[in-house]
């Protein structure tokens, strides 16, 4: 009896070791696979939320590894060889690519949204209302003649000459390179848009792109990275970044990561809405076959619902609400209605080298 139990002793130690490696086989890392690619900044946040990451593990077996680089500057490296996936912030970035790589794209699809917003303060939204070029509809505010704060900016007027004496300097937007940085090539565009009265094309675009490059080279040093830009303009405050260009989905990233902080400043700051405005839609472009699943695992309904909530990017998928109402910050619409296209990518492709120094 006491062999036999023995036996059966080891018959079961056996078993639970075997299921022990079974689980350990099926349950471990070495199946998930690593995909390594150049993101704009503005994503990083949203790539490293843990949730997004343990879902992309678990649901789909995928690590990402990242670099971040500018979307013109990823665009147009060659460091992009060895890359599974870009992943730009604008689809002008994605048409350069693919008319520079033409045989390189396996595959595209736009995973986030956000459009350009310009950061502002209290005081300064208040004097723009009362040159009536600034408007507020219920909570948000929309900057409804576009045209005129433009004509302002080209006049050399300074701040003082509206009203705002606690401010030096002439009235800019300022901006990223937009050699360099999606935000600011998108700033471009839509300026270029606003000076020619429709969206630029050939025939107009050494006239307006010398106009747009005076503009630019007014501004002087220009950050490269979106979120430096944002970041220096929370840090330095009304003084030194009176009006700023960004991406929408900043404000609601900071509210959240921030929550200490935001109570303080949430009163001061004021989106303005440029009427029209232009989408930021960023594209995931797929150089490796066996990174194409990363394009459905993004669309997860579960990450793209996070992407909104934590991060602010607003989704554009069929069923998937963004919903304004959930969020910490007052003044974002519920639609963005009033979009004007890019120029088209030769055309941008042009216009940056023309403001190029």
């Amino acid at each position: 009896m006491d062999d036999l139990n023995k036996i059966i002793g080891v018959i079961v130690l056996a078993a639970m070791i075997g299921a022990g490696i079974f689980f350990k086989m099926y349950n471990s890392d070495s199946d998930v696979i690593v995909l390594k690619g150049f993101i704009g900044g503005e994503k990083a946040n949203f790539l490293e939320n843990e949730k997004v990451k343990k879902i992309l593990k678990s649901k789909y077996k995928i690590s990402i590894e990242y670099s971040k680089a500018g979307s013109i500057e990823m665009v147009q490296s060659s460091a992009s060889d060895n890359m599974d996936f870009l992943w730009p912030s604008s689809q002008v970035a994605l048409e350069l690519f693919k008319i520079n790589n033409p045989k390189k794209t396996i595959k595209s699809e736009v995973i986030l949204n956000s459009p350009i917003v310009f950061y502002s303060w209290d005081l300064v939204a208040d004097a723009l209302i009362k040159e009536e070029i600034v408007t507020k509809k219920e909570n948000s505010f929309y900057i409804s003649d576009f045209k005129k704060l433009i004509q302002i900016i080209s006049s050399g007027k300074k701040w003082s000459d509206i009203g705002l004496k606690e401010l030096y300097g002439k009235i800019l937007i300022l901006s990223t390179d937009p050699t360099k940085s999606n935000s600011g090539t998108m700033f471009a565009g839509l300026l270029a848009n606003i000076i020619n009265g429709d969206t630029l094309e050939e025939s107009s675009l050494q006239e307006v792109g010398a106009e747009v490059r005076d503009y630019f080279s007014r501004l002087g040093y220009m950050e490269t990275s979106s979120s430096d830009l944002f970041e220096q303009y929370l840090k330095t405050g009304m003084g030194a970044k009176p009006i700023i260009a960004g991406y929408e989905n900043q404000i609601v990233e900071f509210s959240i990561e921030h929550a200490d902080f935001w109570p303080k400043v949430k009163e001061k700051i004021r989106i303005l809405y440029p009427v029209p405005t232009v989408w930021s839609s960023q594209p995931l472009i797929i150089l490796n076959p066996r990174a194409v699943h990363l394009i459905t695992a993004l669309q997860d309904k579960e990450i793209q619902q996070i992407a909104w909530e934590k991060h602010g990017f607003r989704t554009g998928l069929i069923g998937q609400q963004n919903d304004p109402k959930i969020l910490e910050v007052v003044g974002i619409p519920e639609s963005i209605t009033q979009v004007v296209p890019m120029p088209n990518p030769l055309v941008m492709e042009k216009l940056i080298k023309i403001i190029k120094p």
